[in-house]
């Protein structure tokens, strides 16, 4: 699905350099790479801060724990994405509201959003799913409205942005708080895990920061419970290779899509992807929607001519053995269950050549021929 080794090969002196420095400084936890790059992302981002965490996962947690969530608090998320969403909010005692999405973008869908909202809802966490941001024209007026925060978690879009109101802004900077994930096959992915939060609110960003390290500020004074959640030097090293890169490598997604859309826009039996009015896509996954029942067949075609394929997301979160329970509410998740059946993503990545981008299509076409 990616092809991380080629990646690594076209900028390996650089990266190779950054870890030795690392490793001859010896200062492998909150070495000064990482301030360093929290600085350059932040300004690549166009936002304030940007604070490196473990993983996306506890930037989610720490985002809701910063923002004050308190158990019973209901939180907003679509059932059709990854399971951390809904995850660190059962953790946290607060109460998914699982929402649909829409059948075309498969983004959280902004009038399931405003029917599920009640006295008890504190947040809502869009998804900018696949690589193209949610319909935050609508998300930010309902969240202003009803005077609840928003998430965003834009752990499969760094790199993309969204015209909010007449102004350009990246896909972590239109939110109390936004999330991203440095796994491996993220756009902008590191050799182990990472994430990072994001926020233009000082206050914010100090909480985070705490929480993040223990709930301290001052070293051995604990004044709040928090978690232990760091972005290791090494990783933010090379990170900071990676990042000036991210432009071009969303963009040789963004080429190989265009050939994937052009050669399924008229298959018969395929729907491929619409696209977020006011967003760019980025294509951290390509997904299409295999319309004719034969998505598993499609699956084991591609399997046999060595196409891997992956389906995200077999089961919607809304019908998860974990979530079923009476705490955790489901509104009209009939478009998540039918995705869940169709769709099929493709490998996309940074150094896919024309003529692999040309087999694959020629396979998928002729299953349909």
């Amino acid at each position: 699905m990616v092809d991380l080794k080629r990646q690594y090969q076209n900028i390996k002196t650089e990266v190779d350099t950054a870890i030795q420095e690392v490793i001859e400084s010896t200062a492998f936890i909150r070495g000064g790479k990482v301030r360093e790059f929290e600085d350059n992302l932040a300004k690549y981002a166009g936002v304030k801060h940007a604070i490196g965490c473990g993983n996306g996962t506890d930037a989610l947690q720490i985002a809701c724990m910063a923002l004050g969530l308190q158990e019973g608090d209901e939180v907003i998320v679509p059932s059709f994405t990854f399971i951390a969403s809904a995850e660190i909010i059962a953790l946290l005692k607060l109460t998914p509201i699982f929402v649909d999405v829409d059948y075309d973008t498969m983004n959280i869908s902004v009038e399931a959003v405003k029917k599920a909202i009640t006295s008890k809802t504190k947040a809502i966490i869009p998804v900018h799913l696949f690589g193209q941001c949610a319909d935050m024209t609508g998300l930010t007026k309902v969240a202003k409205d009803h005077n609840i925060f928003l998430i965003e978690d834009a752990c499969q879009a760094l790199g993309a942005t969204y015209m909010l109101n007449g102004e350009q802004k990246s896909a972590v900077g239109m939110s109390d708080i936004a999330c991203t994930s440095f796994f491996p096959s993220k756009n902008l992915g590191c050799y182990g895990d990472g994430g990072a939060l994001f926020t233009n609110d000082d206050e914010l960003a100090a909480n985070i920061r705490q929480i993040a390290n223990h709930g301290s500020r001052v070293k051995y004074h604990h004044d709040i419970v928090g978690v232990n959640s760091r972005l290791d030097t090494i990783q933010a090293a090379i990170l900071d290779v990676k990042l000036p890169h991210l432009d071009d490598y969303c963009k040789a997604r963004q080429k190989v899509a265009a050939k994937y859309n052009e050669a399924f826009a008229n298959v018969k039996g395929l729907d491929i992807t619409g696209t977020v009015e006011n967003s760019t896509h980025v294509y951290h996954q390509y997904t299409l929607k295999v319309t004719n029942g034969k998505r598993d067949a499609l699956k084991a075609h591609l399997a046999e001519q060595n196409i891997p394929s992956m389906v995200y997301y077999p089961i919607p979160m809304h019908q998860q053995k974990a979530y079923e329970n009476e705490r955790y509410v489901s509104v009209e998740g009939d478009v998540s269950a039918q995705l869940s059946e169709c769709v099929i993503s493709l490998p996309i990545h940074t150094e896919m050549t024309a003529e692999e981008n040309e087999f694959i299509i020629e396979k998928v076409v002729e299953f349909f021929d």
